[in-house]
Protein backbone atom coordinates (compact mmCIF):
# COMPACT_ATOMS: atom_id res chain seq x y z
CA UNK A 1 0.00 0.00 0.00
CA UNK A 2 1.20 3.28 -0.75
CA UNK A 3 1.55 5.74 1.68
CA UNK A 4 0.45 9.77 1.63
CA UNK A 5 4.15 10.94 1.88
CA UNK A 6 5.52 8.41 -1.04
CA UNK A 7 4.48 11.67 -3.32
CA UNK A 8 7.11 14.47 -4.45
CA UNK A 9 5.51 16.48 -1.86
CA UNK A 10 6.63 15.56 2.04
CA UNK A 11 4.64 18.13 3.40
CA UNK A 12 1.43 19.74 2.86
CA UNK A 13 2.13 23.21 5.04
CA UNK A 14 5.23 24.39 2.67
CA UNK A 15 3.23 27.12 0.68
CA UNK A 16 1.80 28.57 3.34
CA UNK A 17 4.93 28.97 5.48
CA UNK A 18 6.42 30.90 2.61
CA UNK A 19 3.47 33.27 1.64
CA UNK A 20 2.57 34.10 5.57
CA UNK A 21 6.49 34.23 6.02
CA UNK A 22 6.66 37.20 3.01
CA UNK A 23 3.34 38.34 4.43
CA UNK A 24 5.59 39.06 7.43
CA UNK A 25 8.82 40.41 5.59
CA UNK A 26 10.76 37.43 7.15
CA UNK A 27 13.74 36.00 5.75
CA UNK A 28 14.31 32.30 5.97
CA UNK A 29 17.06 32.72 8.98
CA UNK A 30 14.78 35.18 10.40
CA UNK A 31 12.07 32.49 11.22
CA UNK A 32 15.34 30.01 11.58
CA UNK A 33 16.36 32.50 14.01
CA UNK A 34 13.15 32.67 16.34
CA UNK A 35 12.53 29.16 15.90
CA UNK A 36 15.83 28.39 17.60
CA UNK A 37 14.49 31.05 20.57
CA UNK A 38 11.83 28.86 20.92
CA UNK A 39 14.01 25.53 21.47
CA UNK A 40 13.27 24.60 18.12
CA UNK A 41 16.37 23.92 15.85
CA UNK A 42 15.74 24.18 12.22
CA UNK A 43 18.56 25.52 10.38
CA UNK A 44 17.68 28.17 6.87
CA UNK A 45 18.74 25.24 4.37
CA UNK A 46 15.77 23.61 6.82
CA UNK A 47 13.19 26.33 6.61
CA UNK A 48 13.79 26.73 2.93
CA UNK A 49 13.17 22.52 1.95
CA UNK A 50 9.85 23.09 4.04
CA UNK A 51 8.54 25.52 1.81
CA UNK A 52 9.16 23.74 -1.23
CA UNK A 53 7.98 20.49 0.50
CA UNK A 54 10.97 18.49 -0.26
CA UNK A 55 10.93 18.09 3.99
CA UNK A 56 8.87 16.53 6.22
CA UNK A 57 7.87 19.02 9.83
CA UNK A 58 7.38 17.44 12.53
CA UNK A 59 4.25 18.77 15.11
CA UNK A 60 6.76 20.73 17.54
CA UNK A 61 7.86 22.42 14.33
CA UNK A 62 4.18 23.14 13.22
CA UNK A 63 3.78 24.33 16.40
CA UNK A 64 6.91 26.62 17.03
CA UNK A 65 6.22 27.61 12.86
CA UNK A 66 2.41 28.53 13.96
CA UNK A 67 3.69 30.59 16.75
CA UNK A 68 6.25 33.02 14.94
CA UNK A 69 4.08 33.52 12.30
CA UNK A 70 1.35 34.11 14.68
CA UNK A 71 -0.85 31.66 12.88
CA UNK A 72 -2.81 28.55 14.33
CA UNK A 73 -1.85 25.34 13.30
CA UNK A 74 -5.03 25.17 11.00
CA UNK A 75 -4.15 27.95 9.41
CA UNK A 76 -0.81 26.43 7.73
CA UNK A 77 -2.76 23.95 6.18
CA UNK A 78 -5.58 25.83 4.85
CA UNK A 79 -5.84 26.31 0.68
CA UNK A 80 -4.85 29.82 -0.21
Amino acid sequence: MARIIDGEKMNMVGRNVRLLRKKRRMSQQALSNKLELLGIYVCRGSVSRIEDQSRTVTDIELYGIANVLQVSIEELFQTV
